[in-house]
């Protein structure tokens, strides 16, 4: 590397400093090497855009935020696409935890945004105690100075995020880019051209203005809590 970097008549010894730590960072693996042999295609890829990522902004209309769930929500989610696989669900189980270290990361966790429908916090995942407790968990992760949570009302009706699930992936100052990332049971799809990623900014802008203010999630969040404990 320092050869070629010569080649090329880059001296500035911080500059040549900085391309061969990037060269050897690029050769270590993640913590999510470990899981490959289990992770959905394309996972793997994702997981390591979203190691590095400094931000992370999110519109789900099915599930909670992968970063929000709890162990026992995460668990049944999972298992629901994979019945009858008992051992790869645990370790898929794991993987998801473990991601979440990421919103107490040092010295700068992740940043992250939510939009989630209340249709999905209504869904029955797992059970009426496992919802509530996973409801519970939002509570607390919408106090956190690095979390947002926004609830869109299901009586909001339509709005400009109707297609489906997608996340945008923000890298720091020193590689100012965003990344777009649409999951789908088709698969996965990352787009990087200017012109997607701006498609896809301003939906995420149109639907969080859409939605309540982010102050007031932890009382909408006890709210159908209770009305799900009538139920």
């Amino acid at each position: 590397m320092r050869d070629l970097l010569a080649w090329f008549a880059v001296e500035d010894p911080v500059q040549v400093e900085a391309v061969v730590q990037i060269h050897k960072d690029a050769q270590q693996q993640g913590w999510w090497a470990h899981y490959e042999e289990v992770l959905p295609s394309g996972m793997a890829t994702y997981a390591g855009l979203e190691s590095d990522a400094v931000a992370l902004r999110s519109y789900e209309p099915i599930f909670v935020h992968g970063l929000l769930q709890t162990e026992d929500y995460a668990r049944a989610v999972i298992a629901a696409v994979r019945p009858n696989q008992p051992e790869e669900v645990e370790r898929l189980v794991r993987f998801r935890m473990q991601r979440q270290d990421l919103l107490s990361r040092r010295p700068e966790p992740l940043e992250l945004w939510v939009v989630v429908e209340e249709a999905a916090l209504r869904r029955p995942v797992g059970g009426k105690e496992v919802v509530a407790a996973q409801i519970k968990h939002l509570i607390h992760a919408a106090v956190l100075p690095n979390v947002t949570i926004q609830v869109m009302p299901t009586a909001k009706g339509v709005h400009a995020a109707m297609a489906g699930t997608f996340s945008l992936l923000e890298f720091s100052a020193k590689a100012p880019t965003t990344i777009v990332y649409v999951d789908s049971i088709a698969g996965n799809v990352y787009l990087e051209k200017e012109r997607d990623v701006r498609k896809f900014i301003q939906t995420f802008d149109l639907v969080r203005a859409a939605g309540p203010d982010p102050q007031e999630t932890p009382a909408i969040l006890e709210n159908i809590a209770r009305e799900m404990e009538k139920t």
